[in-house]
């Protein structure tokens, strides 16, 4: 007989488990990081040319400047994924939508501001219009999307992502004093709202409202508890439908003839005279507005990471939080021929 004293579990002591998805926070911290060396690069190198001008650049800069195109997809997916689990977790839908506008318009009024004047110290050079203003006016378009079915949800996610590229062909020009607003929405461009006040959109909000409204009906996935072969399934098959859709090399990657972006990056690929090159031209896509495979392709091999990594995540959940134990002694008395402690076949008594 042998003699071991554990600490037991109260159940009369609620417990404070985590309800949190592991893998989603890892692959937040990823992306993080991700953006981190992107502005790193750009900051500290003083590189007199983009990254993916073809003409200049090599292998290991570009690849880390392109890597860093999952970070924005990432983001807006895992905002809309984080509303869905909201709800799922006891949120009421009018919280939910409360929340995405104010936080919203809060995101939009920090890169008018705050932002703006962190990149140059001064409020009088021409705005330019990133990613918090995308973030933000996206979370203002979900406050109503979110009223939706989920269903209809994934629906217009699905279909913004893959057709918004059809849109390339309409040229702001041609629209008159609606120009600016299709910069605002599709084509990247300067708004002049008047002579001495105008701002630079990069970031337009079609494809990215598309994306964050995807990332919601992808929160009910997490939701299931067999999300790892849901998440790693979709991130597969949407992984290979970017390969797909780069060697067919017939849509999405904007107008050859646009003047904003560098040529080599927009259009179709090209065959380049290194296998390097090629290499690079393969996966030069375009960012501003996001070329329909980006956009789709780039949280899914991420979301392949958060599917592979998900058991990891529940364990390492289970480590950190612990049911909650009150502090006694249990002594065991195991005979050799019962199962351990884990089994729950044993007897025993408290000792207070």
């Amino acid at each position: 007989m042998h003699l071991q004293r554990l600490a037991t579990i109260d159940t009369s002591v609620p417990s404070t488990q985590s309800t949190r998805i592991v893998s989603v926070d890892l692959l937040r911290g990823l992306v993080m990081m991700l953006m981190a060396l992107d502005h790193t690069r750009e900051y500290f190198s003083e590189l007199p040319f983009s990254p993916e001008d073809l003409s200049k650049t090599f292998g290991t800069l570009f690849f880390t400047r392109v890597i860093t195109h999952f970070c924005a997809p990432v983001f807006f997916l895992l905002a809309g994924a984080g509303a869905y689990l909201a709800v799922a977790r006891g949120r009421s839908l009018p919280q939910v939508s409360h929340f995405f506008w104010t936080r919203g318009l809060w995101l939009v009024f920090l890169e008018l501001t705050v932002l703006r004047f962190a990149w140059n110290f001064t409020f009088a050079s021409v705005g330019l219009m990133q990613v918090i203003w995308a973030l933000g006016w996206s979370m203002v378009a979900m406050a109503l999307i979110v009223k939706l079915p989920v269903r209809w949800i994934a629906a217009l996610g699905v279909v913004t992502i893959v057709f918004h590229n059809l849109l390339d062909a309409i040229d702001p020009a041609l629209l008159g004093n609606f120009s600016g607003l299709w910069m605002v929405l599709h084509s990247p461009g300067l708004v002049s709202i008047t002579p001495g006040m105008s701002f630079f959109v990069a970031y337009p909000l079609i494809p990215w409202i598309g994306v964050m409204a995807a990332g919601y009906a992808m929160g009910a996935l997490l939701d299931r508890n067999e999300r790892r072969k849901w998440i790693l399934g979709l991130g597969v098959a949407l992984t290979l439908a970017f390969f797909v859709l780069r060697a067919i090399n017939l849509y999405g990657n904007g107008k050859a003839s646009s003047s904003f972006f560098l040529p080599s990056t927009v259009g179709p690929w090209k065959v380049q005279p290194s296998l390097t090159l090629t290499i690079i031209a393969f996966f030069d896509t375009l960012k501003y507005p996001a070329f329909s495979g980006l956009s789709a392709n780039d949280p899914w091999p991420c979301t392949d990471c958060s599917g592979v990594s998900g058991w990891r995540g529940r364990r390492a959940r289970a480590r950190a939080d612990p049911p909650r134990v009150r502090a006694r002694t249990l002594v065991l008395l195991r005979t050799p021929h019962s199962s351990d402690s884990r089994s729950g076949n044993f007897c025993g008594h408290v000792i207070p």
